[in-house]
């Protein structure tokens, strides 16, 4: 059959027990009643494969998760790709050869309270979320997206903050080790512009202007992402460090990335590096081993015991332990919203902030002032202030 939509035409014919539901872009219902023939007889002499609704729906779980990546790699980030490749190996396992138009709301409960059992509840809300884009894809997902409850997350804490001495720390023994080269610089940049990993690792020199002093991000984790942001002198050095080392390698064209891909000791400079997470795990141990040596020296030189060198040992390395590299960016929004910047401004340097994280800066930005407020206090009243921690005395005297 054909109907009308708006102005134009469209078809709703099942072929086969498959439905196939077009758009034919007429506005002339005789020309839409010969399309819709048309396009039929093309379904049934095979020139028209169906890879739409039900029939995707139809293929077995394992079949149907290939075509549904097959489709999406054009459109979606390689790490993209392989995260949902990743999250998908465990619900190919559970539903084996069940097509996704069988899977019904009990079944993903039943997943849920399986898989509950061995990984945390962020990581079955991921791959759930992953089955809800296979779902949507199969045309199957509003019939139980009612009744699929997504499970409760602990709540994460907001990512860690250092000490301006820890952070000096950690950037003295960066610098330390030649082979950190990429990892220091790609740590400088971060903290001293907001940016995420992925943004860093897909800068091509082109995206740098060190004349007007500011970079451009085009491809970040949204579109709200893509941004230009100035560049602070920290930032610029280590540009010049990067720019140094890719001349030196003879990978110093605008086009070619300032992190480039390296396999083998083979640099691809149209390739963007992957991941410097070895380097970056092994700089954060090192950081905390001299953070926690440092401390215990100080205990044992003043004839502290072994006891107490240890735990200052645990204490002084323990803001190190885990460190990611994503905690830089939270580092800078941190220290920007210390020192007063609106919360327009660290939109525009840091792209996409949810609601949570703005209210947390906001939070930080009110305590700094708190802070350097707190400082001008001295007693000028008498009294500490109702609300305040104080005998009761101290309060009837404030308010007599």
């Amino acid at each position: 059959m054909v109907y009308k939509r708006g102005m134009n035409w469209h078809m709703d014919s099942t072929v086969n027990g498959v439905r196939y539901r077009e758009a034919l872009d007429t506005t002339d219902g005789r020309e839409a009643r010969n399309l819709e023939k048309k396009r039929v007889a093309e379904i049934l002499a095979g020139k028209r494969a169906s890879t739409t609704g039900r029939d995707f729906g139809r293929k077995p779980f394992g079949e149907a998760a290939e075509v549904y990546l097959e489709e999406r790699t054009p459109h979606v980030a390689a790490r993209t790709i392989q995260f949902e490749r990743e999250r998908l190996k465990p619900l190919k396992a559970h539903f084996g050869a069940r097509p996704p138009v069988r899977i019904k709301a009990e079944d993903i409960a039943t997943y849920q309270r399986d898989r509950l059992k061995t990984v945390a509840a962020r990581t079955v809300n991921m791959e759930v979320g992953v089955l809800r884009r296979l779902l949507k894809r199969a045309k199957v997902w509003t019939v139980v997206m009612e009744d699929v409850k997504m499970l409760p997350e602990r709540r994460r804490p907001v990512a860690r903050v250092l000490s301006l001495s820890q952070k000096k720390l950690l950037f003295k023994t960066a610098a330390g080790r030649p082979d950190w080269l990429v990892a220091f610089c790609g740590a400088v940049l971060a903290v001293s512009t907001t940016c995420r990993g992925v943004e860093l690792k897909n800068l091509r020199w082109q995206d740098v202007d060190m004349f007007e002093k500011t970079v451009a991000i085009k491809r970040s984790k949204t579109e709200a992402g893509h941004r230009t942001i100035p560049l602070n002198r920290d930032a610029l050095a280590a540009l010049a460090r990067l720019a140094e080392r890719a001349q030196a390698l003879g990978v110093f064209q605008p086009d070619h990335f300032i992190f480039p891909a390296c396999e083998n000791g083979q640099i691809d400079p149209l390739q963007p590096q992957k991941s410097w997470r070895t380097a970056w795990r092994t700089l954060v141990r090192e950081t905390a081993w001299l953070a926690g040596k440092e401390a215990a020296s100080a205990i044992l030189q003043v004839k502290g015991g072994f006891r107490e060198a240890r735990a200052a040992w645990r204490k002084a390395a323990a803001p190190f332990s885990g460190l990611r590299f994503h905690d830089l960016r939270h580092q800078a929004i941190t220290e920007l919203a210390e020192g007063g910047a609106s919360d327009a401004t660290m939109m525009a340097l840091a792209g996409h902030m949810s609601r949570q994280m703005l209210e947390h800066y906001s939070h930080v930005r009110m305590e700094a002032k708190r802070t350097a407020l707190n400082k001008l206090e001295s007693g000028l009243v008498g009294g500490i202030p109702p609300g305040s921690q104080q005998t009761a005395s101290q309060e009837t005297q404030y308010k007599s």
